[in-house]
């Protein structure tokens, strides 16, 4: 007999358990290797998960909007249509399958992050005789005609990513070749589920947190046994006003903008994009810029924009865009959100002046951003003139962090914005 579990998978580090949000598949069904059978809600996004296995889906144990642990089972796949009515057997008696007579069946998920014991120890994106790659980086390839095979994957464990078959794409092109046009894109597909409007608050009545909510409950709770500091700065935005109006009509955001000015100056400063870990100081090898986004439904998102430092900013402002628009419809790969080095917090956009960001577990650094408004101060000539001006806030880890470094970061980026704005174009 061939009847085997799918388990609830770890989609990410800090995922505990996870909802079902629809299955693909219903009891019946073909099935075949590397096919979604079910769409589970992580702590951060909802995420396809896939099947090893051909066979048929013999019966369903946790119904879509249900929850269950990481590692529990959530459903039977049988390998013939007899033996559909004898996983429906073992899952009405209550008892798991024999395990002399059933496998279980490890699923690979659009992101593995959390599931250690199907990666090899050399890192290979080669699980059990199939290739690991997540749905956008297939999908991707598909468009591309890229042979997935001759591939090396970068994401967790191996796993083959979108940015593994672009860069398969771009390389052996010369620079000289490479204008500031669009890279290939794909469109995403809108979730088949609509969200449903948010229920109205009543009062007195106590609302269980969503699974966004939980998650950043965790990270918060987390963050409280680093010892931080906090360094301001003022920084008079007149000039990277004037580039922003001059290329708002490219497409240009002034997220990208602040992230890519915040990238370019780590390059100078390795310490600020590193992390603290019992070992030591972990430099991370990319820039990997962060940026807090509230979600419609509650809870918070961290997008990231992978070595922004060396990203133009035409693409820059594409790519975050885009990762926008897929987190608001919880469509983000784990690494788009977990890989981030250095994390930027922007409630200037809502005219906020300043205020203190509670570091990301698992980073050294994070910066408030103010809004930019117009203040009366004293020029060079010893006259009085009015200057757009921000206010930043740097939150770092004192274990490996101190007061110096953040000021010269500081130092180093407003610099950078007030004398020379015109370089983030380049």
């Amino acid at each position: 007999m061939s009847i085997h579990e799918v388990f609830m998978p770890a989609l990410s580090s800090t995922m505990t358990e996870g909802k079902i949000v629809s299955w693909v598949k219903s009891p019946g069904d073909k099935v075949e290797k590397g096919e979604t059978v079910v769409v589970v809600e992580s702590d951060k996004a909802d995420m396809d998960v896939e099947t090893f296995y051909e066979g048929y889906l013999a019966h369903i144990i946790v119904q879509a909007g249900d929850t269950a642990p990481v590692g529990s089972a959530i459903a039977y796949v049988a390998e013939t249509e007899a033996e559909i009515a004898t996983a429906k057997t073992l899952a009405n008696s209550g008892s798991a399958a024999d395990t002399s007579t059933a496998t279980p069946e490890p699923v690979a998920a659009s992101a593995s992050v959390g599931i250690p014991a199907l990666a090899t120890q050399n890192g290979s994106n080669h699980r059990e005789g199939r290739l690991v790659v997540s749905p956008r980086a297939r999908k991707l390839a598909k468009e591309l005609k890229v042979d997935l095979t001759t591939l090396k994957g970068s994401g967790p464990y191996g796993r083959i990513v979108a940015e593994d078959v672009e860069s398969s794409v771009n390389k052996g092109q010369p620079p000289a070749a490479v204008k500031p046009t669009p890279a290939p894109t794909y469109t995403p597909v809108a979730p088949p589920v609509t969200t449903p409007a948010p229920t109205p608050v009543v009062p007195g009545q106590t609302v269980a947190l969503t699974t966004f909510q939980q998650a950043v409950v965790r990270n918060m709770v987390a963050s409280l046994s680093v010892p931080v500091f906090r360094v301001g700065y003022t920084i008079t935005t007149d000039g990277l006003d004037q580039l922003y109006k001059q290329i708002k009509s490219k497409g240009v955001t002034m997220t990208a903008l602040l992230a890519k000015a915040v990238a370019v100056t780590l390059q100078k400063h390795p310490l600020l994009n590193a992390s603290y870990s019992e070992q030591g100081i972990v430099y991370h090898s990319g820039i990997n810029v962060a940026i807090a986004v509230a979600m419609d439904d509650g809870g918070l998102i961290t997008p990231v924009l992978q070595n922004a430092d060396m990203v133009d900013i035409y693409s820059l402002s594409r790519t975050w865009k885009n990762l926008v628009e897929r987190a608001k419809s919880k469509q983000l790969q784990p690494e788009e959100y977990n890989s981030g080095t250095f994390t930027l917090s922007n409630l200037g956009m809502f005219g906020v002046d300043t205020f203190d960001a509670i570091l990301p577990p698992g980073q050294g650094s994070i910066l408030a951003i103010g809004a930019s408004s117009p203040q009366v101060v004293a020029t060079g000539e010893g006259l009085f003139g009015v200057r757009q001006q921000m206010q930043v806030n740097i939150t770092c880890d004192h274990r490996i962090i101190y007061g110096a470094d953040a000021a010269a970061f500081l130092k180093d980026l407003t610099k950078l914005i007030e004398t020379n704005p015109q370089s983030l174009t380049m």
